[in-house]
């Protein structure tokens, strides 16, 4: 029993007066009165300590306010976007010119149970970064999966601005091959100009290093004067911006159902790209929406370098086949040269730089001399 309730007795029970009660409880004796006062309104449930807290905090938000950010936070999240109090505060802004604060947009998502903290998260300020300083000074470049309906696996090859961020393609292929990645290249630099230099990881649809030769892509890449660059193997994290892409997408994708064909994937990305570069603020732009932040700046350009072949120079032994003819692998496909069918069983050697090609004989004889026509499968004689 706490010291209220002894005073009440004294005086209530016992008749004691108010200022002798407080004298012997070590109280004042208004609070005695006021005690007192509250029994004889109430009982004794009246006498218990009670909250100090305000019955009225002044700066909370107003209950329509709260439902405002709550349905804007629904429908983000139905639509598969981002729901988080930035996106949410945009969003507000475009329509309110006072807008509330991130910070009471993130208490009242608390408050409604939409954000569970954790204060354990690794902060931020601890990654170390970096990002380009031009727009196409670096695109960033990766393949995911996702699956169909009927449970079939496709691929979804992404590109993007490491400094705005804008996707500047994002393509779906049952089995995503070298000459797809080339070709989705071409397409993104068509749309957006064509990149100074490329990150990606270590798919042999992007480098062929670890077979000391070059992929399709790294030969266009060479031959468009556009630097490449790939991530240590198993550290992600160097590709960071367009594994983040993969994340927010396949948010998206969640959200709006099963997709029966490659096509319905394809059309409900391409609404994705439009929303992600055009419409939704990206938090690491300053709350701009890369395509803003694309515009905000000129544009990085590729150097087209003098011939310095490195991986292209090649040299490699070999036998002609039965049919007077070797065969060389360039941008990834198989192209046949024809020898002759006398030569037939000769070991030769071909020494490759680039599109040049010269074979000769282990002996030192020159057979031939010519440049590869990628466009044609067989290399006949008369070419050199």
């Amino acid at each position: 029993m706490d010291v209220a309730r002894f005073v009440v007795d004294a005086v209530v029970l016992e008749g004691r007066s108010y200022r002798d009660a407080a004298g012997a409880y070590g109280v004042s004796k208004s609070w005695v009165a006021v005690l007192v006062a509250r029994y004889r309104s109430g009982g004794y449930e009246a006498v218990g300590a009670r909250s100090k807290a305000a019955k009225v905090v002044a700066n909370r938000s107003s209950p329509e306010l709260e439902d405002r950010v709550v349905r804007l936070r629904k429908q983000l999240t139905e639509d598969g976007f981002d729901a988080g109090a930035q996106t949410i505060h945009y969003h507000l802004s475009l329509s309110d010119p006072a807008p509330p604060s991130i910070s009471t947009i993130w208490r009242i998502l608390k408050r409604r149970g939409f954000v569970t903290p954790q204060p354990r998260k690794r902060p931020r300020s601890s990654y170390i970064r970096f990002e380009a300083s031009l727009p196409n000074e670096m695109w960033q470049s990766d393949v995911t999966f996702w699956e169909l309906k009927d449970g079939t696996k496709v691929e979804i090859c992404n590109f993007i601005d490491d400094f705005s961020r804008v996707c500047t393609a994002s393509k779906v292929h049952r089995v995503t091959t070298a000459p797809d990645v080339v070709a989705t290249l071409y397409e993104a630099g068509a749309a957006w100009g064509l990149p100074a230099s490329l990150l990606t990881d270590n798919g042999c649809i992007y480098t062929a290093a670890y077979r000391h030769g070059y992929s399709a892509m790294e030969s266009e890449l060479f031959h468009l004067g556009i630097g490449y660059k790939h991530s240590r193997p198993y550290h992600p994290q160097t590709c960071g911006k367009v594994e983040r892409f993969h994340q927010t997408l396949k948010k998206f994708l969640r959200r709006n159902g099963a997709f029966e064909t490659i096509e319905q994937l394809q059309s409900a990305i391409d609404r994705f790209v439009t929303y992600y570069n055009e419409v939704r603020p990206h938090r690491a732009k300053g709350r701009r929406t890369p395509k803003s932040a694309w515009d905000s700046r000129d544009k990085a350009r590729p150097v087209r370098k003098e011939p310095a072949y490195s991986r292209e120079l090649r040299v490699r032994h070999d036998v002609v086949d039965a049919h007077g003819a070797v065969t060389i692998r360039y941008k990834s496909k198989l192209h046949h040269i024809g020898i002759g069918r006398a030569l037939k069983g000769t070991r030769i050697v071909l020494l490759v730089a680039g599109r040049h090609i010269r074979i000769i004989t282990t002996e030192g004889e020159l057979l031939r001399d010519f440049e590869l026509d990628p466009e044609r499968d067989y290399q006949p004689r008369g070419q050199g």
